[in-house]
């Protein structure tokens, strides 16, 4: 017998609160240090931020569409999904315009879309019920699943998108784990690719190389691959404990600052905001964890689990990164910070990803 669906009205009331007021925090104050980078850019600040809030309200009814669907069918067509998420990102290998040396993104008038975050919701899909229907207790089954996340990673790798790629793997590394892998398999998997890193090194792009080496040393080229770094370093530093205030960060105004409203986003914040506000930010994203955590240990149902093991890694992937990257801690790879940065494809593909695991909390409660 079909289980009785919720009403929208009934489903927003059964909302995680938590989960929810974290996620909105995070995206108002996105938009906030938005506007305020954008107005270096000969005062484009307030156009950058209301594209921002556009895209929130597209994601908004992205977010309340899936909520009423539900996981458990999104789950049922996860098959589907990941087959037209590799015709994407195909497609977009041919069809696709080039930004920043990059074939990711399809032009479609008056916006952009990015096939590699529609991706991430396909993969995390496929891994939680292919995992739960073929669980990765033996060599052949953990091999056959990760051969799921390694032809859609290798269509991203091949744009060439490295960031993205890393967090198919992350995604998958998680949802394995997750899903009952004996430890020697990952294991033994990350010292395959560990072995590899020589050999690899052999294939990379020299803007690739470039990058780790600046990482190790951002003064081996301080005015080429270096100075973003550098810069982003100052603008971090120069906040102090409570920061320079709204709108006065110097280093996102007068145009130091590369790719501040994206890829540097978190450097814009820590200037005018400074360790209390980084700190304060921090503890939004670690509610957020928190509650997708304890939503995923509440649920019995296995395939959700996985579901919600592979959104939080691929939100806590990108959130490391992106703040690692802006201090100079890890090597640049353009992703963008989570609800956080400018960016329409990044903002709907999270909303999709966050409503799947409020579903999941929804479902909770009729057990309870």
């Amino acid at each position: 017998m079909e289980e009785k669906r919720l009403s929208l009205r009934e489903n927003l009331a059964s909302l995680d609160r938590l989960q929810f007021l974290s996620v909105l925090a995070l995206f108002f104050l996105g938009v906030a240090s938005i506007f305020s980078a954008g107005a270096g850019f000969d005062g484009r600040g307030s156009g950058f931020a209301a594209r921002q809030l556009l895209w929130g309200c597209l994601s908004a009814v992205a977010y309340l569409g899936v909520l009423q669907v539900g996981y458990a069918r999104f789950l049922s067509w996860a098959y589907r999904i990941y087959a037209f998420a590799l015709v994407l990102l195909f497609g977009v290998m041919v069809l696709g315009m080039t930004v920043k040396g990059s074939q990711s993104w399809f032009h479609l008038g008056f916006f952009r879309f990015q096939p590699a975050e529609f991706g991430k919701i396909a993969l995390i899909l496929v891994l939680a019920k292919h995992f739960c229907r073929y669980p990765p207790l033996t060599l052949p089954s953990f091999l056959g699943g990760l051969a799921l996340a390694g032809i859609s990673g290798w269509l991203v790798l091949v744009q060439p998108d490295a960031g993205s790629a890393m967090v198919y793997g992350a995604i998958a590394m998680v949802t394995v784990a997750v899903a009952g892998a004996p430890w020697k398999y990952p294991a033994g998997l990350i010292g395959l690719m560990m072995a590899a890193v020589p050999l690899g090194w052999q294939f990379l792009k020299e803007y690739q190389k470039m990058r780790i080496r600046v990482f190790l040393d951002p003064w081996v080229d301080p005015l080429g691959a270096g100075y973003n770094v550098i810069q982003s370093r100052i603008a971090v530093g120069s906040g102090g404990l409570l920061g320079k205030g709204f709108m006065e960060g110097l280093q996102s105004k007068l145009r130091f600052l590369p790719e501040p409203h994206t890829d540097f986003i978190f450097s814009v914040y820590c200037e005018e905001f400074g360790f209390i506000g980084a700190v304060g930010m921090l503890l939004l994203f670690g509610v957020l964890f928190w509650r997708l955590i304890e939503t995923a240990m509440r649920t019995k149902d296995s395939r959700a689990k996985v579901l919600i093991a592979g959104i939080s890694a691929w939100i806590w992937f990108q959130m490391a990164e992106s703040i690692g990257m802006s201090m100079g801690l890890l090597p640049v790879t353009g992703l963008p910070l989570p609800l956080v940065s400018y960016g329409g494809s990044s903002l709907l593909a999270l909303s999709v990803a966050l409503a799947l695991a409020q579903s999941v909390y929804i479902s909770t409660l009729k057990t309870y």
